[in-house]
């Protein structure tokens, strides 16, 4: 008798040799159905939390994938390394743009944040919109409290 073979009788060939793995395809890819069905969760944290919340849904090395919802006004904020692209899903904001950051304080490295902007320019954004702030620009999300604001954020590095 092959002790080998009586030794290994028992033994699944899937323990001795791994399986081979199909590679992980290198694209993501969120429709919108699946954006604001994770977007309906979100809301759900705002409404328990201060009325905002985001997920990071990928990070890659010069940029990352953000899903955003909010119901009531952000913070006035300056990224200095990184830009803002937003594409609105849904719901509607006021974006101000430029002027000067009252109650500014530095939040992290390259981070500034504060209670509002002095002097900034206003454009409305809605569903289907896309608005790009480059890095070193005050910016902000006002929402009236008749709505809610869901947008795809993709924050992007900036080199000087």
């Amino acid at each position: 008798m092959d002790l080998s073979k009586e030794i290994l009788k028992d033994v699944s060939l899937d323990e001795i040799v791994p399986k081979k793995t199909t590679p992980r395809n290198p694209v993501d890819h969120w429709t919108p159905a699946v954006l604001l069905e994770r977007a309906e969760y979100l809301s759900k944290m705002a409404k328990h939390g201060n009325g905002s919340a985001s997920e990071t849904l990928s990070e890659y090395p010069q940029h990352f994938a953000m899903l955003s919802y909010r119901n009531r006004d952000g913070e006035a904020e300056i990224h200095e390394g990184f830009a803002d692209m937003f594409y609105v899903l849904a719901g509607a904001t006021t974006l101000v743009t430029g002027g000067k950051v009252n109650g500014a304080k530095i939040t992290a490295p390259g981070e500034t944040r504060g209670n509002s902007i002095e002097g900034g320019t206003r454009q409305v954004l809605k569903a289907g919109d896309i608005a790009h702030v480059p890095a070193g620009i005050p910016h902000q999300m006002l929402v009236s409290s008749e709505t809610t604001f869901t947008c795809l954020v993709l924050k992007i590095q900036e080199t000087a």
